[in-house]
């Protein structure tokens, strides 16, 4: 059964590169960022969790852990991630799951048989810190990520978790939100003392709250 938003995210215990792990314990209060991909030693996927790596930062300050997961074996993880370090001048500095039995692949369905039998394709799950899956993505083999776009959507979720507003197209970090619908006029002033715009009396906006 597909996994949808708002389902806790299935825990697991599996090896990694960074040793045995609990999928819960790991995410501790963190938000995470679990991601397949099709294969070890692959252009794409080493493209890939190079990016990441280098995000670590930004990660950080998000309160967010990422762990990648393939169907490969742990020391063909351990032997890629060198290529990985050489190639995208970095250092990984995630776990990368070892998934020879498709556990979790099967647990969060990320084996598109249509697509192909044996690899995962790229899925992406953001979950947050009370372990609901707030959003997934899927991509196929062949199309490499965007985690400048994970990282908005991380924005737009943190920010959208803790306040009554909607981000709108094209939102980033700084941007106007929108003030959702069941928030009246009159309870704006206390909720948005920064001020608003009525464009449409169900189109309001309000500089971001947490600025």
């Amino acid at each position: 059964m597909s996994l949808r938003l708002g389902d806790i995210a299935p825990d697991f215990t599996a090896e990694s590169t960074e040793g045995k792990i609990n999928f819960h314990e790991y995410l501790g209060d963190s938000w995470g960022i679990l991601f397949s991909h099709p294969a070890d030693y692959t252009p794409v996927c080493t493209t890939e969790l190079g990016a990441v790596a280098k995000l670590k930062e930004e990660f950080g300050r998000r309160n967010t852990k990422v762990i990648a997961l393939s169907v490969d074996g742990l020391e063909s993880h351990k032997g890629w991630v060198k290529d990985i370090n050489e190639t995208q001048h970095t250092e990984v500095n995630f776990p990368i799951i070892a998934d020879e039995d498709k556990k979790v692949a099967q647990l969060y369905d990320m084996i598109h048989p249509e697509a192909n039998e044996k690899f995962t394709v790229r899925s992406v799950f953001i979950i947050g810190n009370d372990k609901k899956i707030k959003l997934t993505i899927t991509y196929p083999a062949s199309t490499g990520r965007n985690f400048q776009e994970l990282l908005r959507v991380l924005d737009s979720l943190q920010l959208t978790a803790n306040y009554s507003v909607a981000t709108p197209a094209d939102w980033k970090h700084g941007d106007d939100v929108v003030i959702a619908p069941a928030i009246t006029n009159e309870q704006i002033p206390d909720k948005f003392p920064k001020g608003h715009t009525e464009i449409k009396p169900y189109l309001r906006t309000t500089p971001q709250p947490n600025l």
